[in-house]
């Protein structure tokens, strides 16, 4: 059997496939004229019925939508191991900025409690005194010599013989100090301490103030020459003035405070006032890294 001329072929049915899905029923009959498409057989023509028995147009059946291809989210990237550091936005990357500067510290302005070393004529008393009374934050100045001379009756005077008394009025001349010390700390007040100790006796010296006052005491040295020395203590009067014999075996112990580790202060060419700033220097660079002693 042939097809009238002109009528559109059904689609091939191919093996193992079903109706084709999405076709209309009137899929045979074609609505309008679609650019690019054959044109729409019109009546009159071979295999097309005309007169009054021609059937009413069927409207164009719509396509069935398909829905969209459902969207995937990009898959977020997994961890960089190759060390790529990635650019920020925005434009090059700029160069990277110095560090900052470490800070100074203010001692001038910090709460401290500081112990100066020295032998007799060294100007312990004389700097201590001038560096607490030119500080920006209250300061007491402590002096070893003036709490030993409270003993007014019974005082024992090393000069007349070293003993036993002397030595018992030394210790507690030493915790008196480290009792003043802490209270005047404790309520935001800076002290400083003077003391004639020596390295060879760190039981009863460096280490007892730092028992009576705390780790948080910085211990300084002041140690001038011996000329020095001894020309400051020709000028002393009084149970503080020492025999030059004494002035110089002190000194002579003095000495092995150098590879001690403390920070050390020759004062031989300094007056009161630049020793006092040489002080302050001292004490910055103790603040930013504490002597171990």
């Amino acid at each position: 059997m042939q097809h009238a001329v002109g009528s559109p072929l059904p689609p091939p049915h191919q093996p193992g496939h079903g109706p084709a899905v999405g076709w209309p029923p009137a899929a045979h009959h074609p609505g309008p004229h679609q650019p690019g498409s054959a044109p729409a057989p019109q009546p009159g023509h071979a295999g097309v019925p005309s007169g009054p028995h021609l059937p009413a147009p069927q409207p164009p059946v719509p396509p069935v939508p398909h829905p969209p291809a459902p969207q995937h989210a990009p898959a977020a990237p997994g961890p960089d191991v190759t060390g790529h550091v990635p650019l920020p936005p925005g434009g090059p990357v700029p160069m990277p900025s110095a560090p900052p500067a470490p800070i100074v510290p203010d001692p001038a302005a910090t709460t401290l409690a500081v112990l100066l070393i020295g032998p007799a004529g060294a100007g312990k008393t004389s700097v201590a005194k001038f560096w607490a009374d030119h500080r920006r934050v209250p300061t007491a100045h402590v002096s070893l010599d003036d709490v030993r001379e409270w003993v007014r009756s019974g005082f024992a005077d090393p000069q007349s013989g070293w003993n036993d008394h002397s030595e018992a009025q030394y210790r507690l001349a030493r915790r008196t100090c480290g009792f003043a010390a802490r209270n005047f700390l404790a309520n935001g007040i800076s002290c400083i301490l003077d003391d004639a100790i020596f390295p060879d006796r760190p039981a009863v010296g460096l280490g007892g103030w730092k028992r009576h006052v705390g780790p948080g005491l910085l211990p300084v040295v002041l140690l001038p020459g011996l000329e020095v020395v001894l020309e400051r203590n020709a000028e002393r009067s009084g149970n503080r003035r020492l025999s030059d014999e004494e002035v110089a075996r002190i000194h002579g112990r003095m000495a092995g405070w150098y590879g001690s580790g403390l920070p050390i202060i020759d004062n031989s060419q300094l007056d009161v006032p630049t020793t006092a700033r040489v002080l302050d220097d001292v004490l910055a660079r103790a603040i930013a890294s504490p002597p171990q002693w």
